[in-house]
């Protein structure tokens, strides 16, 4: 059978939107091809020259995975994580009437669950409400994601879904500081990857599999990742 890749990551860039409380990250050119033949490797005629960039950026910037630490005091880092966590069976869920500023409830779920024809059974479940697509790169996308509501996220853990994925900065919609999913996401010990983008290549696809696993940040809060979906075609 054969398979097809679909890539779910941000272009990381330098001076990227970053969620509102976050720094945007930098990116330069710590080493050019041009600067490195100061050096002299390589041989006469035949120089070898190099490039290398300078990246500072937080762990929860562009396309990232949420360890258990960033709201936990006493979670687990990101290192510390079974790696199995990050990939796995998933199935997406049209969201894509979903307003910038709205909200992802119980009744919004159990209609995107129909209408995907897979029933969540421990699945990680994406959710693609169009909110890319519609605000990046504009600046302001920071400030218009969707709510993923805290009784959505239990109706997710109460049918084995320890992860899930959402398009933006954050499962929280920006416009308030309480942030509820995440505090019972913190309660429930499960977690969330933000800012996943073409998630629209995955509607109507059934069951898949995803993978978004983080790097090994000692002590991490979280790290980016490079998320993909294996469709079998």
């Amino acid at each position: 059978m054969a398979q097809k890749v679909i890539d779910l990551s941000l272009l990381i860039e330098d001076n990227m939107p970053a969620h509102k409380l976050f720094q945007r990250p930098v990116i330069t050119t710590h080493m050019s091809h041009e600067s490195s033949k100061a050096h002299n490797l390589g041989v006469p005629g035949d120089a070898m020259t190099f490039q290398t960039n300078f990246i500072a950026m937080l762990d929860h910037v562009g396309t990232h995975v949420d360890a258990f630490r960033h709201v936990n005091p006493n979670g687990a880092p990101v290192d510390e994580m079974p790696l199995e966590m990050f990939m796995g069976k998933a199935v997406c869920f049209d969201l894509r009437h979903i307003p910038d500023l709205g909200e992802i409830g119980v009744a919004e779920m159990e209609e995107a669950e129909q209408k995907a024809g897979v029933k969540v059974d421990g699945h990680i479940v994406l959710l693609c409400s169009g909110f890319h697509a519609r605000n990046y790169p504009g600046l302001d996308s920071v400030w218009k994601n969707p709510q993923l509501t805290a009784e959505a996220t239990q109706w997710l853990f109460d049918r084995g879904s320890k992860m899930h994925g959402v398009e933006g900065p954050s499962t929280d919609k920006p416009s308030d500081n309480i942030f509820s999913q995440h505090r019972l996401c913190r309660d429930l010990g499960v977690s969330h990857w933000e800012w996943l983008v073409n998630l629209e290549a995955l509607i109507g696809k059934g069951e898949f599999q995803f993978f978004g696993a983080p790097l090994k940040f000692k002590g991490g809060s979280g790290s980016p990742v490079r998320a993909f979906a294996i469709l079998n075609d």
